[in-house]
């Protein structure tokens, strides 16, 4: 008997199987049925629906009617708005894409400090990021104004002469612009993290090498933030390809489609023309322009991007 109960002993304890829905494997595909519910409903069939429709006519109300390729042949043909916006829109994405990454990165590199109260600072350069853009774009349209706007009072107080911001064609993007560069929190805190995450023992290798701060900085610093860089860069082309609101509550897209994006101008084709046909296929364009300028963007990353665990 004492055998049997040594033998006994000594075997394996034999686990218990946990119910399935307590299971981990359970869990996950419960936070995943939002995305697998969502995804389909609100994204996938509205792509496949506007796909549909850019090749109809369609005013938004009567069935939508086969076109074929009628929509894309007179947007790319003989729609000068849309030639217009096309370029305006480039341009502002051209003007804002490298300054947000280089004013994202400055203040994120002065802001990097042990400084006391330096939290508080960090809060206020974010604030303008998590206010309601409408809002502040109106508050901006008074910023502007032409004749009591207070940027041009303070210029006249100096002796200058007012500045048409939103109704000068030279100068409008620049004053949308300021408005984007305002908004350089976002950038700043994430190139912030990017920061706080390169290996201190890097620095001091580099120190007792004899290497300055532009050393550190140049050899250091950018190679090891290159994937938030990356990041930055394409988050950046993509917003400022997509720009509407500026267009859309301080200038209408004026003076002289001087503002008016391409977002603006699919707007304006739909609800203004009622002609949502047209405004899906110019919605599949931009999405062409975007997905090949990122493709562009993705295929050169090997060349510049670092990857530590690579």
């Amino acid at each position: 008997m004492s055998k049997e109960k040594t033998a006994k002993a000594a075997s394996p304890v034999k686990k218990t199987k946990k119910a399935w829905w307590r299971g981990e494997n359970f869990h996950g595909y419960v936070f995943m049925i939002p995305t697998l519910i969502g995804f389909p409903l609100f994204c996938a069939y509205p792509m496949i629906w506007s796909l549909y429709c850019a090749f109809c006519d369609w005013d938004g109300i009567n069935p939508p009617k086969w076109a074929g390729l009628k929509n894309f042949k007179y947007i790319l043909t003989f729609d000068p708005v849309f030639k217009k916006s096309l370029l305006v829109t480039l341009e502002y994405a051209i003007i804002n894409v490298p300054i947000m990454l280089i004013l994202g990165l400055a203040l994120a590199v002065l802001l990097n400090k042990k400084l006391r109260g330096i939290k508080i600072i960090r809060v206020l350069y974010y604030l303008p990021t998590i206010l309601p853009a409408v809002a502040t774009l109106i508050l901006w349209q008074f910023i502007f104004k032409s004749d009591f706007g207070i940027l041009n009072q303070v210029i006249t107080s100096l002796g200058g002469k007012a500045v048409g911001w939103l109704t000068d064609e030279k100068v409008v993007l620049l004053s949308l612009s300021i408005i984007r560069w305002w908004t350089v929190g976002g950038a700043m805190m994430v190139f912030l993290s990017g920061l706080q995450s390169v290996p201190g023992d890097l620095y001091e290798a580099a120190m007792l090498d004899g290497a300055g701060k532009w050393h550190q900085f140049r050899h250091i610093t950018i190679p090891m933030i290159t994937p938030i860089l990356f990041l930055q860069l394409i988050t950046g082309l993509i917003g400022g390809l997509q720009a509407f609101n500026e267009a859309s509550i301080m200038t209408g897209g004026g003076p002289n489609y001087a503002s008016h994006f391409i977002n603006y101008d699919i707007y304006q084709t739909a609800f203004g023309a009622s002609k949502f046909g047209r405004a899906c296929a110019e919605a599949w364009i931009l999405f062409v322009i975007i997905a090949i300028l990122t493709i562009i963007v993705f295929s050169k990353s090997e060349t510049y991007v670092y990857y530590e665990n690579e």
